[in-house]
This record gives C-alpha cells, sequence and structure tokens, in this order.
C-alpha cells in the first residue's frame, strides 16, 4: 500500500495544499498467484472533522489496511476549520477546491476511475457534512456520499447568538464560514435545499449513508436528516451504534461504510505483513 503526501498550489485556495493518498499500485504477485486486472481505481475522497487535517483518519481508523483490501484509493485534503464551503470574500473556495479542484488534480495524478459511479465522498463531523454538502452540489461526480456523525450546522443557524462559551457554536463564528446567516437555510450550503433542487431538475441524488453514536449530541440532528431524506425520495441507508463522538465509533463506521459501498473483493498479491501464507 503506497502512502503518498502531495502538495501542489491550490487555485481555488491560492496557497500549496497538503493531502494524503493511499493508493493500492504496490502489491506483489509470484509465480502461481493471479494478478491484479489493470484498471483506474475507484477512489473515496475523505473529509476530517473540525480541528483536523489531512492526517487524521490515517492516524485514527484503519482505513489504509481496510482500503487496501477493497483495491480502494482514498484522498484525504486539509480543510481547516471552514466546513467545506466558500468564503468568497477571502477567497476560500473550500467547496470549489473539494467538488471540482481535487477530484480534478488527482485524476491527472495518478490512475484513477473518472466515472461517478466509482467516485465517492465521505467524512466525519465537520466533513460529514462536507461530504453531504459537496456530494450533493457536485452530484455529477459523486455516486455516493457517507456521513458520520455529521455536524447539521445549517438548521436553525440563523438562532445563533454569540452569548456561548464555545467560539465554534457562535453567531460570529457562524457569519464567517456561512455568510448571511438569514439566507443560509435557503442556500446550496443546506444539504436539505441542494436535494429539494436535484429533485426539482429532475436530477438523480447520490445513494447516502448516515450513521451516528448513539451517545452523540448530534444524534437527534442525524435522525432528523434520515427523516427528511426518506421523505424526500433519496436513497439512504441509515446506521446506529454504541459510541459517541470519537475515534472508536468513526473507526468502526468507516469499516461499513467501505461494505456498504459498490467495490469488489480483495485482489490478488502480497503487501506489508500479509505474505499469502
Amino acid at each position: 500500500m503506497a502512502l503518498i503526501q502531495v502538495n501542489y498550489l491550490s487555485e481555488c485556495l491560492m496557497r500549496t495544499v497538503p493531502v494524503n493518498v493511499i493508493l493500492p499500485v504496490d502489491k506483489l504477485t509470484f509465480p502461481g498467484m493471479p494478478k491484479r486486472e489493470e484498471k483506474p481505481y475507484k477512489t473515496l475522497y475523505l473529509l476530517h472533522g473540525i480541528f483536523g487535517n489531512y492526517t487524521d483518519w490515517v492516524s485514527g481508523t484503519k482505513i489504509q489496511r481496510w482500503a487496501e483490501e477493497k483495491d480502494l484509493a482514498v484522498v484525504m485534503p486539509s480543510g481547516d476549520n471552514m466546513f467545506y464551503v466558500d468564503q468568497e470574500d477571502s477567497h476560500n473556495f473550500y467547496g470549489q477546491f473539494i467538488g471540482k479542484e481535487l477530484v480534478d488534480m488527482t485524476r491527472k495524478m495518478f490512475p484513477l476511475s473518472r466515472k461517478r459511479e466509482d467516485t465517492y465522498i465521505a467524512g466525519l463531523s465537520m466533513g460529514g457534512y462536507g461530504a453531504l454538502r459537496n456530494g450533493l452540489k457536485y452530484s455529477e461526480t459523486f455516486g455516493c456520499i457517507a456521513s458520520l456523525s455529521g455536524a447539521m450546522v445549517v438548521d436553525h443557524i440563523a438562532e445563533r447568538t454569540d452569548d456561548v462559551p464555545f467560539f465554534i457554536d457562535s453567531r460570529s463564528f457562524a457569519r464567517s464560514i456561512f455568510g448571511d446567516l438569514d439566507k443560509a437555510e435557503e442556500s446550496d450550503k443546506n444539504p436539505k435545499w441542494l436535494v429539494k433542487k436535484l429533485k426539482e431538475e429532475g436530477k438523480n441524488i447520490p445513494r447516502i449513508y448516515l450513521t451516528c453514536g448513539l451517545q452523540d449530541s448530534l444524534l437527534e440532528a442525524n435522525r432528523e436528516m434520515r427523516d427528511f431524506l426518506k421523505e424526500q425520495g433519496a436513497d439512504v441507508t441509515y446506521a446506529e451504534g454504541k459510541g459517541a463522538h470519537e475515534w472508536d465509533f468513526w473507526n468502526r463506521s468507516i469499516k461499513d461504510v467501505l461494505e456498504w459501498l459498490p467495490l469488489e473483493g480483495s485482489q490478488a498479491g502480497m503487501n506489508s505483513g500479509n505474505v499469502g501464507i
């Protein structure tokens, strides 16, 4: 399994950005072993949560081993604390970066499939919101979306105040990310608005997987999103399980996501620690 760190100059963010890429290209085969069919890799764009960066998923879960077993490429960017949406005034076009530029750039760099049905997006917490928003916003690119403990922050966002103990819950912070909060719910920053727009335009809604821990404070918001998606006729799979807003839950859940995605079984070859015995 090749774990590659990429640094490239992003036009959307106007700075050099770091990206981790898991690429299962280095499996060894020996006489008598079936060889892997040479074809572009199915790809998962995987987003971290608030306070995280491009290293989170590799350090916090077993995604590297599980992706290798599935012959899945995984692209993990940094989104800072910006919820993966565009902030035009500061030229931080995080939505365009995730939904278009990063996909185009990594497809140029690596042997990744260019098919919608082979391209997926997922994330946890802030990244769960970012995956849902950008998977819907760029639905022509992504065939499947997975949100783990998604922070459905746009609901009731106009009701926020600055009289809160933690800055990420404040009105000022939300305004710096989402702009005019009175307009946010009726804009493309709201996954619910995007779902309705896709339906009105007669476009396909990607398949969606939602999961949240039973001890997570975001549980009710995720149940509400599940109910909304079902009411809209979306193809949604929902799961709950023991756990809070924590890596143990996300580690288990990302494995479930890989089982849900339309991936092939393990391909032939030997890798570190697995010599085919």
